[in-house]
């Protein structure tokens, strides 16, 4: 017989079963601790997992951050029941993203060296209207995060700088706490992008 799923009475309030029920529905303290929580398990295990060759390609840290935005759209639909199930379906989201490094790795060709007259692929009209309505997009969902979000997010994602960089101009204590602060932003500009397309 599957038992049924706890209600948040019936668990501790500290536990990840009742963190969960509670950012389900809408509570962001609770995603934040949960986030707190699992980040730097995750930064391990990924850590462990990545080979070195493909280490150059993308930093743990922010493998991690790739698979918990991913991950985190669909936390809604999720049922846990015990503690270790949600680093569980975390771990799982990490280790999908590893696959994925495996196979670009294995794909990639050898680079050759193009004649320099070759032309550049011309973008068609729907590529360009396609690329156009995303950056809208984003930029809509980025007008309704708070300045510091909109700020954290710009210097990653639009500069590319160093999480170390980041920390120094928004004054973090550490490149960790910058390393949060931006994906908790990101997390944000997903989930009002998604709110956007369902508008539509």
């Amino acid at each position: 017989m599957i038992p049924e799923v706890p209600t948040m009475g019936e668990v501790n309030p500290d536990s990840s079963v009742s963190l969960l029920l509670k950012a389900q529905i809408g509570n962001g303290d609770a995603l934040n601790r949960l986030l707190d929580r699992y980040l730097p398990r995750l930064r391990r295990y990924a850590s462990r997992r990545l080979p070195p060759a493909l280490r150059t390609m993308s930093d743990s840290g922010d493998l991690v951050q790739d698979a918990i935005i991913s991950a985190l759209p669909h936390v809604n639909t999720l049922e846990i029941r015990s503690d270790d199930a949600f680093q569980r379906y975390l771990k799982r989201a990490v280790r999908n993203r590893i696959n994925d490094l495996h196979k670009k790795a294995r794909r990639r060709p050898a680079r050759k060296s193009l004649p320099e007259d070759v032309p550049e692929r011309a973008v068609s009209p729907y590529e360009h209207a396609k690329r156009n309505e995303a950056l809208e997009r984003y930029r809509r969902a980025l007008a309704c995060l708070r300045p510091r979000e909109r700020e954290a997010i710009k210097l990653r994602v639009e500069l590319g700088l160093e999480y170390k960089e980041i920390a120094e101009r928004m004054k973090k204590a550490s490149v960790d706490a910058a390393r949060m602060f931006v994906t908790r932003a990101l997390v944000r500009l997903a989930d009002e992008m998604d709110r956007q397309n369902l508008r539509q």
